[in-house]
């Protein structure tokens, strides 16, 4: 019951200053587990001028999904990816998920103008105009996404071949004997977080850039590539 869901948790319904209402943000949310929690999360980032990528887990049970369904079917502003991982922590599932994401959103009819991606265990302290005020303060037109050059401890990471293992409610990531090849392109590979807030534009050079797209290729036997995928990527010149 639709009219239930929005009185009962009290989504907000309208923008609630025109400053946020003339700035959309794109979320992406990976879940698998924890409805309630999922909820929270949704009601205290929701503004109905945003718009809301759901990515749930492929291995999470039906009745799970089921719910999830019940309540994005509630709002136009909120879908779930076309495409749907069996994700391993660690894995290139991970990244594979905010990547299916963020190719619904460029297709969307709202026009957002930043992507924040977070997980079912996330939770705000700010916000949705401090997030908005923050952003044009200090980062307008730029993408947050720190790193650093990979550290020494973290080059097993790229150097060797891992795999993803899924079996019987088992999940994790390998590594192999096998030695990769060195970056496409010559890259330098950066290190930092898998949590970012990025520009369309950027997004969408990730999506179509030959660079990016070689990258993500080479990316897909190493460990946990959503922490050096981005900030590489926005390490490039220009």
């Amino acid at each position: 019951n639709c009219s239930m869901v929005l009185k009962t948790l009290h989504f907000i319904t309208r923008p609630l200053s025109d400053e946020e209402g003339n700035f959309s943000l794109a979320y992406i949310i990976t879940i698998h587990k924890e409805l309630e929690m999922f909820v929270k999360l949704l009601r205290a980032i929701y503004m109905p001028q945003n718009i809301y990528c759901i990515h749930v887990d492929e291995k999470s049970p039906k009745d799970y999904k089921a719910a999830v369904q019940n309540i994005v079917n509630c709002f136009e502003n909120i879908f779930i990816s076309s495409k749907r991982e069996n994700v391993v922590y660690a894995g290139f599932s991970r990244l594979q998920a905010d990547i299916n994401c963020m190719r619904d959103l460029v297709h969307s009819k709202i026009q957002w103008n930043y992507v924040i991606n977070l997980c079912g265990q996330d939770y705000p302290i700010k916000t949705n105009k401090d997030i908005i005020k923050y952003i044009k303060s200090k980062w307008n037109g730029k993408n947050m996404t720190p790193g650093v050059v990979q550290p020494l401890h973290m080059k097993h990471r790229t150097q060797v071949s891992y795999r993803e293992y899924i079996r019987s409610g088992v999940s994790y990531v390998y590594p192999t004997k096998n030695i990769k090849a060195k970056p496409p392109h010559n890259l330098t590979i950066y290190f930092g977080s898998a949590y970012y807030i990025l520009t369309k534009e950027f997004v969408e050079f990730t999506l179509t850039d030959p660079r990016a797209k070689d990258l993500l290729e080479w990316s897909r036997d190493t460990y946990s590539p959503d922490e050096h995928y981005w900030v590489t990527l926005n390490r490039l010149n220009g």
